[in-house]
């Protein structure tokens, strides 16, 4: 029988600035505000495909967790090994797992760091990144301006025709650089304009979140629910205002009503009890203020088999990224987008060895290969949907990662 491989978890005691000690090379990251994790270098790695695509990324991190014995200094969620998952939209596209070498932590002023391996305690100075500047050239995506306006207004058709209530359609463009992107560049640019959202990166797909599908705790789930945006004018009483419109706009309310609806549908069956408040809260960001519900509940103790795969399984797709009914939404994406998500609009973020973690939508994101990046918007459509409105506020949601390349 072959050794088991050490893993070991130190506290470093001191605050880090985690984005800045990224390296070039495999990183990745779910950080928020300063808090969160960052990791490099690849112990393991595997993509998983397919309706059981949940399940078979569970049965894999557990292989993975029987070859490893664990030391740790620290008792916290996030520290021992973790799993770092970016998984598809689409069951038939491909989802990545990854397990890093080296993961550095950051909560409420104390930090951490885990490595796997016999090696000694990673020194974290000589990481430090400098920035290249680059410049892009910017193309259509999968389809034009006025291809997606026509979509939209098909989608209008069908809710007017079918039983379908909502469907999320997406579209995507293209920026190719001088020379090949840095993945830290942009993730520290987003973290600082940014910060009340999840600064993620797993395989090359990154943006800046405000979307958290899930996190699991100690007994606890939470899942915040966005759908309903407005764009911003950077005048703070004409904002105001437009967050009053926002919260009583009944196109948006009704977006957000089936949003929440599917969220606390898929969470009903592994919690003895939920929270989800009546009205929803206007969560103000740097370029656009959506509404907002935490739908929150306490899991069920007799079911030790729930863990973050299970209500992962459950939670994705939801309406807010795909519609209500679900089947019915889906079937009409892959009918009428005309393009590939790949891993956008997926779930993203990490599991530790207990089954719990913080997943995001993975939404105001691009997927770099070398110096090209796409970048990708979806707005959910409903009865009350205007194309020319809904093209505008996909605008809106592709300039985090345009500012972010400036």
């Amino acid at each position: 029988m072959p050794s088991l491989i050490p893993v070991t978890t130190a506290r470093l005691g001191e605050h880090l600035p985690l984005l800045e000690l990224l390296p070039t090379t495999n990183p990745v990251s779910w950080v928020r505000g300063g808090d969160g994790l960052i990791g490099w270098g690849v112990h393991a790695q595997t993509t998983v495909r397919g309706v059981n695509r949940f399940n078979d990324a569970r049965i894999w991190w557990h292989q993975q967790l029987e070859k490893l014995t664990v030391s740790s200094a620290v008792q916290a969620s996030g520290t021992g090994p973790l799993l770092f998952t970016s998984f598809s939209f689409d069951p038939d596209e491909e989802s990545v797992l990854v397990i890093p070498e080296v993961v550095v932590g950051m909560r409420n002023g104390s930090s951490w760091i885990t490595w796997i391996g016999n090696t000694p305690q990673p020194e974290l100075s000589e990481i430090k990144p400098k920035f290249a500047a680059n410049s892009f050239k910017w193309s259509e995506g999968s389809i034009s301006e006025n291809q997606w306006r026509d979509r939209v207004a098909q989608a209008i058709e069908k809710i007017a025709s079918t039983p379908l209530e909502k469907v999320v359609l997406a579209r995507d463009l293209t920026a190719t650089g001088a020379h090949s992107i840095d993945a830290r560049a942009l993730l520290n640019h987003l973290a600082d304009e940014y910060p009340s959202t999840w600064t993620y990166c797993v395989d090359g797909l990154l943006g800046a979140t405000p979307e958290l599908l899930l996190r699991l705790s100690k007994g606890m789930v939470t899942s915040r629910v966005l759908a309903g945006t407005i764009s911003k004018t950077g005048d703070d009483e004409k904002d105001l205002a437009l967050a009053a419109s926002l919260a009583r706009s009944s196109k948006d309310l009704e977006e957000h009503e089936f949003a929440v609806r599917s969220v606390a549908d898929a969470l009903e069956p592994f919690c003895a009890s939920t929270n989800v408040p009546e009205t929803p809260f206007v969560l103000h960001l740097a370029n656009v203020m959506h509404l907002a519900t935490d739908v929150t509940g306490a899991l069920i103790e007799s079911k030790r088999e729930i863990d973050a795969f299970a209500i992962l399984e459950k939670l994705h797709p939801s309406a807010a990224v795909c519609g209500t009914p679900t089947e019915l939404a889906s079937k009409v994406i892959s009918e009428i987008e005309g393009m590939n998500r790949g891993r956008y609009a997926g779930p993203v973020g990490w599991i530790d060895s207990r089954g719990d973690g913080e997943l995001g939508l993975a939404l105001r994101c691009g997927q770099i290969t070398d110096n090209q990046i796409r970048v990708f918007a979806g707005c959910g459509i409903v009865a009350g949907s205007n194309p020319d409105k809904e093209l505008l506020e996909s605008s809106a949601k592709f300039a985090p990662m345009r500012s972010a390349l400036q």
